[in-house]
């Protein structure tokens, strides 16, 4: 049951707590989610269960400095103290491995949202064989030179203060500025969805919502620049199924227009499977969001799609 929290030793020395969901009836591959900055994989709950009603296996664990994980050289709110980046890939390929040994031969499809599609596609970029399908919900991978001066204040505040601290600044410049574009906001965390009580479980959920630090912002725009460079797209299969998804009231993603972006620049590097869906009306939190029901149906057919006549060792 997606509710039950277990563990798993990682090569990079981190304790995993993961998730999973068993498919109802025939299984028809593996779904491994990756969750968003400043939340955790229980919320995916429900997504979990209506993929796993489709025949998918899922699996998701918390990342790194989230919910129930920990590691020597992972404090809250921080990937690692050095090459966080390369070791939340890492643990991403673990729980993967230790997915695709527990169901030998079915076709595995990743699922990143926001964070976690940033941290999906290089993923992906990293280990091509290993997916037979990717899914990036939510993410931004053209932060442009706003991206830029963040990076640049984040160099400073980690000169002058560290990087196992709060940026207040940068999470100013994030979430503070994505929040004051909903005219009628009742929180600060409205940017993420129309549906108040979701904001609300948002909000009271103590694994939700923290301010991240320096190393985790460092690490989360390293993410965002390097995934949608020419010289990474071009590692992926061009005929890999992928799917794009945004709002068209999503601030964090230019309302939709960095998803189509990054949708454009992989069928210029030559992918010929990619499917971009932006919803309108929607915010940040596609899953959810008002109209969610409609969106995960249009995953689940796309998901069935792509792992048609992918079983592998058949």
């Amino acid at each position: 049951m997606f509710g039950q929290v277990r563990t798993h030793q990682s090569p990079t020395g981190a304790t995993l707590g993961w998730r999973h969901e068993g498919a109802a009836g025939e299984p028809q591959g593996i779904l491994v989610i990756s969750h968003g900055l400043a939340e955790h994989s229980g919320r995916y709950a429900r997504f979990a269960e209506t993929m796993a009603a489709q025949g998918f296996h899922v699996y998701a664990h918390d990342h790194r400095g989230h919910g129930t994980s920990c590691a020597p050289d992972a404090p809250p709110a921080m990937f690692a103290q050095r090459e966080g980046a390369a070791k939340v890939v890492t643990d991403l390929r673990a729980l993967r491995d230790m997915a695709a040994a527990a169901h030998p031969g079915l076709p595995v499809v990743l699922f990143g949202h926001s964070m976690g599609g940033l941290i999906a596609l290089n993923a992906a970029e990293t280990d091509p064989d290993l997916y037979d399908a990717l899914a990036v919900w939510n993410s931004n991978f053209r932060p442009g030179l706003a991206g830029r001066g963040g990076q640049l204040l984040l160099a400073i505040e980690k000169m002058l203060k560290g990087s196992d601290v709060p940026s207040p600044l940068v999470t100013k410049l994030t979430f503070g500025a994505w929040s004051t574009t909903i005219a009628d906001r009742q929180t600060d965390f409205d940017w993420l969805s129309r549906d108040e009580s979701e904001v609300a479980r948002y909000i009271e959920d103590p694994h939700c919502g923290f301010d991240p630090t320096v190393s985790l912002w460092l690490d989360v725009f390293a993410f965002a620049f390097a995934g949608a460079r020419p010289d990474r797209l071009s590692r992926l299969p061009s005929s890999l199924p992928v799917h794009l998804v945004g709002g068209s009231a999503d601030p964090s993603t230019l309302n939709g227009e960095a998803v189509r972006w990054l949708g454009n620049r992989m069928k210029a590097r030559g992918m010929t499977n990619v499917t971009i869906a932006i919803h309108e009306g929607m915010r940040h939190e596609t899953l959810n969001e008002i109209g969610r029901e409609k969106a995960t149906e249009e995953f689940a057919a796309w998901c069935l799609k792509a792992v048609r006549g992918k079983r592998h060792g058949q």
